[in-house]
């Protein structure tokens, strides 16, 4: 079967489901390996064969604590046969439903199918939804016009595939005018805001945040809700992704720029029929999600210039099944919310970034090694301190030379002492960067461009205690190997040799390249990170790498003069070349000496050494962090996740391959997109955890 694509799978549904051999298709699982896992749960056996009971397939493969009542349901979308046991036959082509581009809406219907024949009658409609939370929260009149409008008068007309799925879907908005109505007694067109958030807790819950539902009264300010405003309220929540879509309109893509109600509106009339009063409740929502005593008291004058940013959609957008399935090693949460976050767990987060910060950096340093060693070099190269030919014409023929006289292992010449060093410098450049970022970010999770720069320029400070001794030591053992037959020069003898003091000869010409470098550096990356990622805000291991390689380009290269500053102080000059002392010295006898283009050089090997460095750096650290997931109730990188579900669906059942992986989001989907939630277990059956265990 053709693999399809995430738009492909699940547009329809307004899913976004990554398995776990491609973060790009949902691949059917091969017969054999869904044999075996089906073999693995199934417990009963008919004549020879091996079936999986309703209690197999929900609560031993799914993990899933419905009650008895539930479990025979959601078993009968599967037992499409309906006997009550569920066949491999079954059990695959239910697999294989789950990989088609409407399997939500599928799922669904043959929930309500019970009788298996592709249709549902009206009496199965009740069977089912009679049994929904929604119903016993808040009774449908079964009766009414709009069940007439589907079933007929009579109410013996079937109702196909095609037709359910638009059925479930006016269904549920019927639902939310009926409790309208019921609320409404006196047929004014108003309720109670104490109604309102009734109805919307009860009927509604799916669309709710944790913040859109702790502010439902705050943002009526206790007065009463009109129809209109009920049904432009529930308008926006069910369409925040199209909202999103007109915000990244308004910006041209960028997720940072802050833009006001009047924009928001001129770029809803281009893209699609969102009405002002919808906006309106959008900005009354943001407010009141972020509100103070102060914002209410001077509303329409604050209301009047607010600004919100895409972060403020994020914490409006109703939470669907799940965007992202990320594979992770291990997945820890040290606090239960942000609020338990003591000095302790903060010293621990600094802790875990400095860890993978570490682990990063060496990576990244090993990696584009071979191309600092020829930087190095070819800023070595003096042409106006003595006479006769320069050793090497560019970067490529230094290349060329080191290992046609020093072999291929030439060029990680000092490597070993690099990598001592980079894994604390790089670490602390991140650690330092991202709890600086984390200090400046404010609750809406916005940053200034002003302090983004400061948060790199303090990250670039802060590695020059760690930088300096790494690279002279570093830097006198590349050069070694220009001399034939010069003795061997080891780190430690050098270490020795120049003292503690001397370890930081240069600092100040580091300090002038690593802060510029690091200023430049993470605000661009973090820019260009957000403008790679996709519509959910998620960025691909790829897009981090371009990310990284990209922020590098102009970083590292308008800070070279710096480096060839720092380079000729920290190297020891041989006999004939000029000596330095001092930034200010350096740079004026290598104008003098040399000219203005001295500076630049090594530029060319400079940006093909840091460029891709940072990017693999940087995405390995991101990585490492998606993969050894920790939560210290602290921010996270921006892209890494898309916010989990309830139901922790990227903890995946080892088991759930192929379309099974989808199987969890798809259930939790017929609970939060039409809101038939099916009634559980107050807590998990200890019957069932034993059983799977067994």
């Amino acid at each position: 079967m053709k693999a399809l694509t995430l738009e492909e799978v699940l547009n329809l549904c307004g899913m976004v489901a990554y398995c776990q051999e491609s973060p790009m298709h949902l691949k059917r699982c091969s017969t054999e390996k869904l044999r075996e896992i089906f073999n693995k749960y199934a417990t009963q056996e008919v004549n020879g064969d091996l079936y999986m009971t309703s209690d197999d397939f929900v609560r031993g493969f799914l993990g899933q604590s419905y009650n008895e009542e539930s479990v025979k349901l959601l078993a009968g979308i599967a037992d499409t046969s309906k006997d009550g046991l569920i066949s491999f036959a079954e059990f695959q082509a239910f697999e294989g439903l789950l990989c088609t581009p409407d399997a939500l809406y599928k799922t669904a219907f043959q929930l309500f199918d019970r009788n298996g024949n592709g249709s549902v009658t009206y009496s199965e409609f009740v069977d089912v939804f009679k049994k929904t939370d929604l119903h016993a929260k808040i009774p449908f009149k079964l009766d009414g016009p709009f069940i007439q409008l589907y079933f007929g008068k009579d109410r013996q007309r079937t109702i196909n595939y095609a037709e359910f799925s638009q059925f479930l879907h006016d269904f549920h908005e019927e639902c939310a005018l009926e409790a309208f109505r019921m609320k409404d007694t006196s047929g004014s067109g108003f309720i109670s805001a104490l109604d309102f958030q009734d109805i919307m807790v009860n009927v509604k819950k799916h669309l709710l945040t944790a913040d859109v539902k702790d502010n439902l009264v705050a943002v009526t300010e206790g007065h009463k809700v009109s129809f209109p405003y009920f049904m432009a309220f529930n308008s926006l929540l069910n369409n925040m992704e199209l909202i999103k879509r007109i915000y990244l309109n308004a910006t041209s893509g960028n997720r940072t720029e802050p833009i006001t109600k009047d924009e928001l509106l001129q770029s809803a009339q281009t893209m699609s029929q969102i009405t002002p009063l919808e906006i309106d409740i959008l900005f009354q929502l943001t407010g009141a999600i972020h509100q103070t005593g102060v914002w209410w008291k001077r509303r329409k004058v604050i209301e009047k210039n607010r600004r919100i940013v895409y972060g403020d959609l994020s914490s409006i957008a109703p939470e669907h099944y799940t965007k992202h399935i990320t594979t992770r090693l291990t997945e820890i949460k040290a606090v239960e919310s942000p609020a338990d976050r003591s000095i302790f767990i903060q010293m621990l987060e600094s802790t875990y970034r400095f860890t993978l910060g570490s682990v990063a950096g060496a990576v990244g340093a090993t990696a584009v090694y071979p191309i600092d060693l020829v930087k190095t070099r070819m800023q070595n190269q003096r042409t106006g301190s003595f006479i006769g030919e320069v050793a090497y014409r560019n970067s490529w023929d230094c290349c060329k030379k080191v290992i046609r006289h020093e072999g291929f292992l030439g060029l990680y010449r000092g490597l070993v002492p690099q990598l001592m060093g980079v894994a604390p410098e790089k670490a602390i450049k991140l650690t330092v960067n991202d709890f600086v970022r984390d200090k400046m970010t404010d609750k809406q999770g916005q940053i200034p461009r002003w302090a983004e720069v400061l948060a790199g320029a303090c990250a670039g400070g802060s590695q020059v205690i760690f930088t300096n001794p790494l690279e002279i030591v570093k830097i006198r053992l590349q050069v070694a190997g220009e001399i034939a037959g010069g003795a061997k020069v080891r780190a430690w003898n050098v270490v020795r040799e120049l003292g503690l003091f001397g370890l930081y000869k240069g600092a100040r010409a580091c300090l002038l390249r690593d802060v510029p470098f690091s200023a430049i550096y993470f605000p661009m990356y973090a820019h260009t990170k957000a403008a790679f990622a996709d519509e959910e805000g998620y960025n691909h291991p790829l897009t981090l790498l371009a990310a990284g390689a990209i922020a590098g380009i102009p970083a590292a290269s308008l800070v070279t003069p710096a480096d060839v500053i720092k380079t000729r102080l920290q190297v020891v000059a041989r006999t004939g070349q000029t000596t330095y002392n001092g930034v200010i010295d350096a740079a004026r006898k290598i104008m003098a000496e040399e000219g203005p283009r001295a500076f630049w050089k090594g530029t060319v090997a400079r940006v093909f050494r840091s460029s891709p460095q940072f990017g693999v750096t940087l995405v390995t650290y991101e990585l490492l962090q998606r993969m050894l997931y920790v939560d210290f109730g602290g921010s996270r990188p921006a892209g890494s996740d898309v916010a989990q579900t309830k139901q922790e669906l990227s903890k995946l059942n080892p088991d759930h391959v192929g379309g099974y992986q989808a199987a969890l989001p798809m259930l939790n989907g017929i609970e939060t997109k039409f809101g038939l939630s099916l009634p559980r277990f107050s807590s998990t059956l200890k019957a069932s955890s034993a059983k799977q265990a067994s």
